[in-house]
């Protein structure tokens, strides 16, 4: 028996975005089938039609944009009966369009159905994922944070394997935690399970997490896999909608339901830091440096210049 951590990130190009974040989603195999057919069938109640299918995603910049919530607002809420035959139509059109073919216009009743189908989606989505006992992990990282050079694992996903480890060692058996990314380009896989393997073979803390987090993770097409855009979701969710922490930077208001439900999807662990039984460490974790602590002394006593 074992947990599936499905991770994805959101912001990495630093534009869009204020904050990077680094998730993740992780589903008991014994829920994972089950959540996966509940998704299909919530894509077919909204939408009258699978829309993650024939190569297209669930992916939260196109579910959750502004121009989402402007077009859901144009009208009163739609009865859902009606509101998924408009979407669908909405959808035929749009792929009609997309194989070259000449589609008919586009209706506001259509475009606004299509909106509204999406936004009561994703609340669905993160509504199954608290029945089927998800729970989020996450590191999060201002755009500006200083950042280090070293060719070593980075801050961010140490942290979110420490909150990993922190909530399988919590767990009543001795279950183990696999890790599964979204495919990043080829050497980029190549390069990060280097670092994970000298993070979990040559770290005191690593080879301690070893014991329940299995070091060499996956890669799958997102595409292709139902979890990984659940967790690009919760990631971009997070970083439009959360803030937590030393998070500063202004939210957006219109996504305040759906961080209240990502929130509710966190782990709170009780650990033993700096001498205190009972420290609470959630499995959120805002990173303001991604220096180690080294650089960052170094970088004090150097004038305080971002290394």
């Amino acid at each position: 028996m074992s947990w599936l951590l499905f991770v994805d990130e959101t912001g990495i190009d630093r534009r869009e975005s204020l904050y990077e974040v680094l998730a993740g989603v992780a589903v008991h195999d014994s829920d994972l089938w089950n959540l996966i057919q509940a998704v299909h069938a919530e894509e077919e109640r909204h939408f009258g039609r699978r829309i993650s299918a024939g190569g297209l995603e669930l992916k939260a910049r196109k579910l959750l944009k502004r121009k989402v919530f402007r077009l859901a607002s144009q009208r009163d809420p739609i009865d859902p009966d009606e509101r998924r035959l408009l979407a669908a139509s909405c959808l035929a059109k749009g792929d009609t369009e997309r194989a070259g073919g000449q589609a008919a216009a586009v209706t506001l009743a259509e475009l606004t159905a299509l909106a509204q189908a999406k936004v009561a989606f994703v609340e669905t989505l993160l509504v199954l994922c608290a029945r089927y006992h998800v729970r989020a992990f996450a590191s999060i990282v201002h755009r500006d944070a200083p950042r280090t050079a070293g060719d070593f694992l980075r801050k961010d996903y140490a942290y979110l394997f420490e909150r990993l480890y922190y909530f399988l060692d919590e767990q009543v058996t001795a279950e183990m935690g696999l890790v599964v990314f979204d495919e990043l380009e080829r050497s980029q896989c190549h390069v990060l399970i280097d670092q994970l393997g000298r993070y979990f073979r040559e770290t005191t803390t690593g080879r301690s997490r070893a014991s329940r987090v299995i070091p060499e993770p996956f890669f799958v097409h997102s595409d292709l896999t139902t979890a990984i855009q659940l967790a690009d979701v919760v990631a971009y969710v997070i970083a439009q909608g959360v803030r937590v922490g030393t998070m500063t930077e202004p939210a957006r208001a219109e996504l305040s339901q759906f961080a209240a439900l990502v929130c509710n999807l966190r782990h709170r662990s009780t650990q033993t830091i700096r001498g205190n039984p009972l420290f609470e460490v959630w499995s959120f974790a805002v990173i303001d440096d991604l220096r180690p602590r080294s650089e960052q002394l170094a970088a004090q006593q150097g004038g305080g210049a971002d290394g």
